[in-house]
């Protein structure tokens, strides 16, 4: 935790965590240069495979040019989601994928420091029931375009822009194919 000194707030002191401890471990390895993706769920019914889901980001991140970038994937209900976008994006309605680009802001601190995808694992269910598609599959596809708007994607910009998008997710998708299993007892 950032200690600010009183008259001084330029000065910003790091108590590291003590020996052992995984977050200074995973603190120890993000210093040393390793891409990392982290991964973090708010949900209390949902069980993932932590060791899959950073395979497929590994592979994803490859896939769109930043092979060496790190990541943070927060998996959360909708509940969640509909504050975040309600917040970021003005919008009072859950949403699939939110993407939080920190490149800039963070280039002289951590310069591989992509940014952080937020998806919701309720709004993937339904979308993948909806579609007849596996729950698994629809989580990285979400991944996919969480990760191309971190690179600088953006169906929003247009009609250009958004085909553009979509051919480089299909890409994606195809060479992950067959996509292992992301969630526990999924089908």
């Amino acid at each position: 935790m950032p200690v600010v000194r009183r008259g001084s707030p330029q000065v910003v002191r790091l108590r590291l965590p003590r020996a052992g401890d995984p977050l200074r471990l995973q603190m120890q390895r993000v210093m040393r240069g390793s891409p990392q993706v982290f991964v973090r769920s708010r949900l209390r019914r949902a069980s993932f495979l932590q060791p899959a889901i950073k395979a497929v980001a590994r592979k994803i991140l490859a896939a769109a040019g930043e092979p060496g970038a790190e990541l943070s994937l927060d998996l959360v209900g909708d509940r969640r989601m509909r504050r975040l976008n309600q917040e970021y994006r003005g919008r009072d309605l859950p949403t699939d994928v939110l993407a939080f680009p920190m490149r800039e802001a963070s280039r002289r601190v951590t310069p591989d420091l992509l940014g952080d995808v937020v998806i919701s694992l309720h709004t993937a269910a339904r979308h993948a029931a909806a579609d007849g598609r596996a729950v698994d599959h629809e989580l990285a596809k979400l991944l996919i375009h969480g990760i191309l708007h971190l690179v600088g994607y953006d169906h929003e910009r247009g009609e250009g822009e958004a085909r553009r998008m979509r051919r480089k997710e299909r890409a994606i998708l195809r060479s992950l194919i067959p996509i292992p299993k992301l969630i526990a007892g999924s089908k």
